[in-house]
């Protein structure tokens, strides 16, 4: 009798852990569904401004601070230039933040997640990037991937 006792209790604080494991996973890290806004290319040279923005929450799971962290990396070591130019912005971006409501409605983020927008002659095109979600497993694959992405867009290929 006492041992059976023993193992029910065993067995619901094992479930009461998994939940709650799961559900601060959950809370702490939530990428949207992806979206691609673009689907237009347009002609090399007509860009103006292109933005990289790591969208998160205040609080942040390992992924979510290493998809920021790689993207920054990205851009400040292959972009410096353009960076200093405006012609490339970075951000980390808190979406709780108040200040930053103006970005949050531009491009709409929901969570954690890295969104590039790009100015040209036609106007302003944004799309969220999931797949460096993929990617945060190998850092040099992540930084040549980004990089790859960047280069096009500036180029002018939203493709």
């Amino acid at each position: 009798m006492k041992n059976d006792n023993l193992k029910r209790k065993i067995v619901v604080l094992g479930v009461l852990v998994l939940l709650v494991t799961l559900a601060v996973l959950g809370a702490g890290c939530t990428a949207p569904a992806a979206t691609n806004e673009s689907q237009i290319t347009t002609t090399p040279g007509t860009v103006q401004k292109v933005e990289v923005y790591h969208f998160h929450r205040t609080q942040q799971c390992y992924s979510c601070r290493t998809v920021g962290a790689y993207a920054e990396e990205t851009v400040k070591t292959y972009f410096a230039p353009e960076l200093k130019s405006g012609r490339v912005v970075f951000g980390h971006i808190n979406i709780e933040e108040p200040e930053n409501q103006a970005l949050v409605d531009q491009y709409g983020p929901t969570g954690s997640s890295l969104w590039i927008g790009v100015y040209d002659k036609d106007g302003f095109h944004k799309e969220e990037n999931v797949n460096v979600w993929y990617k945060i497993g190998d850092k040099e694959a992540y930084l040549a991937y980004l990089k790859e992405v960047v280069d096009k867009r500036l180029a002018g290929d939203l493709s």
